[in-house]
This record gives C-alpha cells, sequence and structure tokens, in this order.
C-alpha cells in the first residue's frame, strides 16, 4: 500500500523566468553540458541525518533521493520547482498536469519509480527481501501507469525501469545497489530524450527554409521533455542556424498549452511568433501565410496514424486541404508497434471543467453538458513526414516505422 499526502510538496519559488536575460545562476540549475532551454525535471541527492541503529541499516544509500520538478500549471505567471521525496507525489504531478509531454512524462515516470525504492531503501534499511521488493516495486508501477493512459512514453518508461531491477535482481545484487541501479537508468532516460531532441531538432531543421512561417498546436519545446523538445526543436535549430522564421502558435484549447507555453518558451528565444486562436487556422492558412505544420506526439500507432493533443486533427485536415506539410516530431519511444492503427489508441477524458472554466474563472451556464478529451487521433494519410531520432520517415509508415524500431532496439 502506497500512501502519502501528495499536498505536502517541497517548493522553490522564483519569480523571474529561467531562460535569458541577466538572469542569477541561483535562480535556476541548468546543466551546461546538456542544449536544453529550461530544465523541466531532474534528480538530486541530499545528505540526511542518519543515527544509531538505521545507520547501519541504511549504509550505504545515506542521502535521500529528491526529484526535482517544474510546475508547468502555474506558468508563465509564476515559476515553481515541485520537490518530489515520495512516488505518490510524482504519480500526482503526472495526472494533474503538473508535467506535461510524453517524453516528459516518461523521464519524470522513471525518475518516480527510481525514488521509490531509493525512499523504500533509506527508510527500512538493507535487509529488505527480494519479495518485499518486487512487491513494492510492482505497486508502484501500477501507480505510475495508472496517472494517465494516452502517453506510450509513460508505460515504455516504467517497462525499461522493470527490465532494469529485474537484471539486477538476477545477479542478487544488494537493496542499495538495485536503488543505484535505478537511479542510473532513470537518468540515462534522461539523457537519452535529450540527445533525441537534438537530433530530431537536426533533421527537422533541414526541412525549414529561411523565410518560412510555421505553425505548431500545443506544447512541444523543452518543456514537453528533457531536452530542446520536440515540434520546436527544428525551430531552435533553424533559428541558431540564423535561418529567419515566424511561428503562429494555436492557443490549444482548453488547457491553453499554446498560450501559455509555447508561446512563453519562444518569446524567451527570440523567435518571432504570432498566437492565435485554434479556430483562426483555416483563415491563415487559405491566405497563404503558413509554410508548414510541425506538431508533437503522445503515441503513433504502427501505420503511422499519430495521438496529439485535441486539435490536432483538425490542423492536419486543413494543412492537407491547402497542401501545407504535416510533420510530426517524436522519438521512437513515442511508436507504439503493439497497435496497428490509431483506433486502438486510449484517448483520456478529463474533467468537463476544464471547458467550462478558464483557470477557475466560469465562462459557461451552470450546468451545461460539456465533452473534453485531451488528445484526438491524425490518420497517418494526413501525415508528411515523422521526424524522429533515427530519421525522416515516410510512408509506408507502417514499413518503416518497423525498421526504424527495430534498428533503434538493436
Amino acid at each position: 500500500m502506497i500512501c502519502c499526502n501528495a499536498a505536502t510538496y517541497g517548493t522553490i519559488q522564483q519569480k523571474s523566468f529561467p531562460f535569458r536575460g541577466g538572469r542569477r545562476e541561483s535562480q535556476v540549475m541548468v546543466d551546461a553540458q546538456r542544449p536544453q532551454r529550461v530544465r523541466t525535471v531532474w534528480w538530486e541527492e541530499e545528505k540526511v541525518e542518519v543515527v544509531g541503529t538505521q545507520k547501519a541499516q541504511a549504509e550505504p544509500t545515506e542521502q535521500a533521493g529528491v526529484v526535482y520538478l517544474l510546475d508547468q500549471s502555474l506558468l508563465p505567471q509564476e515559476i515553481v520547482y515541485l520537490r518530489l521525496t515520495h512516488e505518490q507525489q510524482v504519480a500526482d504531478a503526472i495526472k494533474t498536469l503538473k508535467v506535461r509531454g510524453a517524453p516528459a512524462i516518461g523521464v519524470t515516470a522513471a525518475f518516480g519509480f527510481a525514488l521509490a525504492l531509493w525512499r523504500l531503501v533509506l527508510e527500512q534499511g538493507a535487509s529488505l527481501s527480494s519479495a518485499e521488493i518486487q512487491q513494492h516495486l510492482r505497486s508502484v508501477g501500477t501507480l505510475l501507469t495508472g496517472t494517465r493512459p494516452t502517453a506510450v512514453n509513460l508505460f515504455w518508461a516504467i517497462e525499461r525501469m522493470q527490465q532494469c531491477a529485474n537484471r539486477a535482481m538476477q545477479e542478487q545484487v544488494t537493496p542499495p545497489q538495485l536503488a543505484r541501479a535505478l537511479r542510473d537508468e532513470a537518468q540515462m532516460i534522461a539523457d537519452e530524450d535529450a540527445a533525441a531532441c537534438l537530433q530530431m531538432g537536426q533533421y527537422g531543421a533541414n526541412l525549414i527554409a529561411d523565410g518560412d512561417t510555421l505553425l505548431t498546436h500545443c506544447k512541444a519545446g523543452a518543456l514537453a521533455t528533457a531536452g530542446l523538445g520536440t515540434a520546436l526543436a527544428p525551430m531552435y535549430v533553424a533559428h541558431e542556424a540564423g535561418k529567419k522564421l515566424h511561428v503562429f502558435v494555436d492557443e490549444t484549447r482548453p488547457i491553453l498549452q499554446g498560450a501559455r507555453l509555447t508561446a512563453w518558451e519562444l518569446q524567451q528565444e527570440g523567435i518571432p511568433l504570432t498566437l492565435i486562436t485554434d479556430n483562426m487556422v483555416g483563415h491563415f492558412m487559405r491566405r497563404g501565410t503558413i509554410s508548414a505544420v510541425f506538431v508533437g506526439a503522445d503515441r503513433v500507432a504502427a501505420n503511422g496514424d499519430v495521438a496529439n493533443k485535441i486539435g490536432t486533427y483538425g490542423v492536419a485536415v486543413l494543412a492537407h486541404a491547402h497542401h501545407i506539410p504535416f510533420y510530426v516530431v517524436a522519438p521512437c519511444s513515442t511508436i507504439d508497434l503493439a497497435l496497428p492503427s490509431g483506433e486502438h489508441i486510449p484517448i483520456e477524458q478529463r474533467n468537463p471543467e476544464e471547458v467550462t472554466s478558464v483557470r477557475g474563472t466560469a465562462i459557461a451556464p451552470v450546468g451545461v453538458h460539456a465533452a473534453n478529451p485531451a488528445f484526438d487521433v491524425t490518420p497517418h494519410t494526413y501525415v508528411s513526414a515523422i521526424i524522429t531520432e533515427r530519421g525522416i520517415i515516410r510512408a509506408p509508415y507502417e514499413t518503416n516505422l518497423r525498421e526504424i524500431c527495430l534498428r533503434y532496439s538493436q
């Protein structure tokens, strides 16, 4: 049984933005070796006071594991980093959209999985039995995978962490050694995601011409990953290469990720942008304003159908009607070969109050019925290409996605 008061987050609150422009180093913790704009989630270890018999039990894991997480639900008005010390807090942060974006959710879940065992070893000592550890990790896996149903990176990351635990336990490592192995595996997932973002950015930048005006939907930048981002990564790479571009940003109802997060990221990078409401897309496409569309993905089925934030399907249909390239940018961990088509992708149904109100302010009559699917599915026939860290994939997707994933697993 896992229990914790999820409301007891520790926080580090800042009033200034953790990007460029006169920041103090103490305001944000950024790894200079990693090419990213903002640190979304990371692991730290903090010294704890261990005395008496606990010291002998806890050795050699005498530092508490902590997962730090940027609370995206408060952006752009506030910059708050959550200090998470229990896996229940991590699960709550994922479920309540404090962290968003399929890759970032996967990385956060991996850190949460590692945190669960690290905490248990610190609290109960190295005398934990294999059976107790296995039961604990199964419970944690169930807890974390139950947070959100659509983003496949979540399930991919937990499965990878479980496999890491199984391998280590077969080698009969001690509980502290297992805890460190899981921490290292989670960090590897984060590092691989950062590297994948850069690769996707480089591949995708080749599809952007100097002077292009692009459109994106939802939030697929650094805030959605452990690196540059997915859909925004090509824009960042192209911009840094000196290409002039302009980005139209859909507001992305009902949570307004585009208005609150994507617009904020692009603004901090100095990339010219225009924020539009979701129902303005067709107008600007018809006028010939948009050169290409770049979006991320929460799950890509074996045939190339793509689940992404609600509204993406409409953008894809409009792009197709106006002969505008529609590009999906996603790492191989987002490709789900087990699902033959998008018809099998589970679509998260969220609280209708997200539709009837905006950040706590009601905008609809009391008692009105509202629907709130968080994602929709874009058929592969509307997708011009899928940009992964292994290259740019075009139709036939069923063959080419499988080939790229098999190469990825080797």
